[in-house]
């Protein structure tokens, strides 16, 4: 998808770009050549910090390059690692060369083992187990030796083939006592039995895995050494292949254009997993859940083609289209097992995950907004089309219909998105001023501001964060923690990821199109700063009332990844702090005080540590006994953490009117918000959100304030 890199740039990222490009063309008759050369100039012209590439750098490619190949060592031998070792230094040569020596040696020997693996795994998975013996298993591979000898390699791969048996034996005999205690006369499965079932689960697990990679091509594994070398800049520049592209532009619109299924392949067989509300094989009613694609004909073809067998992502390609573009699907029925045809007029299918949805909620003849953001989407080529930005504003205006008297913005597991759309949502809550900072590697500052003086939401207001809220979402936590314009209610601090990522489209550089499409480049070209000065790169935004959740103890944010561009600070923009507020702290302190007297918050942060413990533990009893008497252990310990899930609020939540109306004609969405009222409900979160808006709309906000909003 070719497109004006300016226009790109304005679109994304509402700034200035450090990005000066000449008109460079590149042509090497080698594709994959000709993608080192290119990715490797544009990482060195575009990236906010340009890594020398030397043998430092080649040191880390390497290590993350056969990691990614093969993390639990069950393929790859000593001797060669040993011949690759050769390479650790010298994958910085391989790239300025422009040569592909390593990765062909990689490449190629991984085909070679795996095919050995599996005759390995075959083989061993043809006799028994025998889980009376004392032997035990460590699942932490990182520390792990690479085999020395094919011995060994099998035994390496007995023993994770064995576990992985064990843990399924073990809920086959807990199933048959359990069936055996609710009918005496149910006639219990020997353990032999039971043992050659649980092997036969493992074997199709592993049957499975190697029809997926079975799949993969060599540009597929060329895609992993690519990211090896760009992930090596930072964690956030990626390589995109032409279908992760693809995808990328999905999940940042929540759009696409085909029939509206999702798909899975199992053994030789696409089958329909979920048909998407609202889509065009939703409206027809003749595909379901469970029914195989067997072929797919374009309208303009005599013959259809068989995509049995076909790789997931080739068949995907046959059956999506360009709107009002028609496809015959020659599809067997999941429930009848006939054959029939399907003719269906693809259309714009809407992501309905993708978008931010809003309830309503009483509280002592008070009401309340949610509006839960999961992430901040836009539609890359034309903004205006349908944003988060539009519609939150939406959203507001018909809660402000219902008279609300505060809003909860939820972005817990939010991880960014547009940058336009947080100045946009910001501007929103506050008249006119700075919302981000924003800096490009040796340039002066942009201060991205809301021009509108309008204020459309006056009142009370409340952001939900957690440890995965990320970048755009911190963005918008830090500005509106900086005017005092909301309470910041969440984790310790949010995921501090501080940098902006341009997505450049790889093809404008080619002399020629031979190759097709040759993906793209989301490449780190900035930094963002709050309005006070300070990075959330690193720090995050520290919530005004801290709260535990389960990722309290898990290691999780940008400190914890490779690579990360580094925490600093720039001077603050001109900006001035909300007056709307009466005695604002007292607030947040009477807040923090519930929620360190709450019970539920106790037990969730006592779970979060248990959680912790449990993921620490990579020694596991290969005994049938030890481990049954550990997973007693474990299950006695996570049903004291039942009370959790049973916590119950006194909170009601409904829809908005427009969409009540949308529920007599779609189920599935119906069924959707049910679902999410109900976890609602149970939101210890959600339910002090509630409190401190109650909080704010009773004491704490001025009179001249309290009239606007009620105006």
């Amino acid at each position: 998808m070719k497109r004006n890199f300016k226009i790109l740039v304005v679109v994304l990222l509402m700034a200035a770009t450090s990005c000066s490009f000449t008109t460079k063309k590149f042509d090497d008759p080698n594709k994959d050549k000709l993608l080192i050369d290119l990715i490797t100039y544009v990482l060195n012209e575009g990236h906010y910090d340009a890594r020398e590439i030397n043998d430092e750098f080649s040191e880390g490619v390497y290590d993350k390059y056969l990691g990614g190949l093969d993390g639990s060592k069950r393929f790859f031998y000593a001797s060669d690692i040993e011949e690759f070792n050769e390479y650790r230094d010298k994958i910085d040569d391989q790239i300025n060369e422009k040569e592909i020596g390593f990765f062909d040696l990689t490449y190629n020997r991984l085909q070679k083992r795996s095919e050995e693996a599996r005759k390995i795994y075959k083989e061993i998975l043809k006799e028994p187990f025998d889980f009376s013996e004392a032997e035990d298993i460590n699942t932490d591979f990182s520390e792990a030796e690479y085999v020395s000898s094919k011995k060994e390699l099998k035994e390496r791969w007995r023993k994770q083939l064995k576990f992985s048996t064990l843990i399924t034996y073990h809920d086959k005999v807990e199933d048959e006592e359990m069936k055996k205690e609710e009918d005496p006369d149910y006639e219990m499965k020997s353990k032999e039995e039971l043992e050659k079932d649980a092997r036969e689960v493992t074997l199709s697990s592993l049957d499975e895995y190697y029809d997926f990679t079975d799949d993969l091509d060599r540009k597929d594994y060329f895609s992993v050494y690519l990211n090896a070398i760009v992930e090596s800049f930072d964690p956030h520049t990626l390589y995109l292949a032409p279908q992760d592209k693809d995808r990328f532009d999905i999940a940042m619109s929540g759009k696409l254009e085909g029939i509206g299924a999702r798909l899975q392949k199992k053994s030789d067989n696409i089958t329909v997993t979920e048909v998407i509300s609202g889509g065009p094989a939703w409206r027809s009613e003749e595909l379901s859940e469970g029914d195989e694609i067997l072929k797919v004909q374009q309208e303009d073809e005599e013959d259809p083609v068989s995509i049995v067998g076909m790789r997931l992502e080739d068949a995907v390609d046959l059956i999506k289209g360009p709107k009002d573009s028609k496809v015959t699907l020659t599809v067997r029925k999941k429930l009848m097992g006939n054959i029939e045809e399907i003719t269906l007029t693809r259309d714009i299918v809407e992501i309905e995950e993708t978008y931010a949805k809003t309830a309503m909620v009483e509280q002592e003849g008070k009401n309340f907004g949610v509006i839960n953001l999961p992430k901040f989407y836009f539609n890359m080529e034309d903004y205006e089309e349908r944003n988060a930005a539009s519609d939150i504003k939406k959203d507001i205006i018909r809660l402000k219909e219902k008279d609300m008297d505060g809003l909860v913005l939820d972005l817990r597991n939010n991880g960014g998105g547009s940058l336009k759309t947080v100045v946009d949502i910001a501007g929103l809550f506050i008249e006119e001023g700075p919302i981000v900072q924003v800096k490009s590697n040796g340039q002066r500052k942009d201060v991205l501001s809301d021009e509108d003086p309008s204020v459309l939401w006056d009142g009370p207001l409340v952001i939900l964060v957690n440890e995965l809220s990320a970048s755009a979402s911190e963005i918008l936590a830090a500005a509106m923690q900086d005017y005092k314009r909301a309470i910041i209610i969440g984790s310790k601090q949010t995921y501090g990821k501080g940098t902006v990522q341009n997505v450049i489209d790889l093809n404008r550089w080619l002399r020629s199109n031979e190759f097709g499409d040759v993906g793209a480049l989301k490449l780190t070209t900035q930094k963002f700063y709050r309005v006070n000065g300070g990075s959330t790169q690193l720090e995050g935004v520290k919530s005004d009332v801290v709260v535990p959740d389960r990722y309290s103890f898990v290691d999780i944010g940008e400190k914890d990844q490779d690579n990360p561009l580094p925490w600093d600070k720039i001077d603050p923009a001109k900006y001035e702090v909300w007056d709307g507020y009466v005695d604002f702290e007292k607030t947040i302190s009477e807040s923090k005080e519930r929620m360190n007297s709450n019970e539920q918050l106790k037990r969730i942060e006592q779970h979060a540590k248990w959680i912790k413990d449990q993921s620490e533990n990579s020694a596991h009893s290969l005994n049938f006994e030890e481990y049954a008497a550990t997973a007693e252990r474990n299950q006695e310990m996570a049903k004291s953490f039942d009370s959790i899930n049973d916590y119950k609020t006194n909170l009601t939540f409904t829809s908005l009117p427009y969409e009540e109306e949308m529920f007599e004609n779609d189920t599935i969405l119906k069924e959707k918000r049910d679902r999410w009222h109900s976890n609602l409900s149970r939101d210890v979160y959600v339910e002090e959100a509630i409190h401190v808006l109650s909080d704010m709309r009773k004491n704490n906000i001025r009179e001249d304030k309290l009239a606007k909003v009620r105006d």
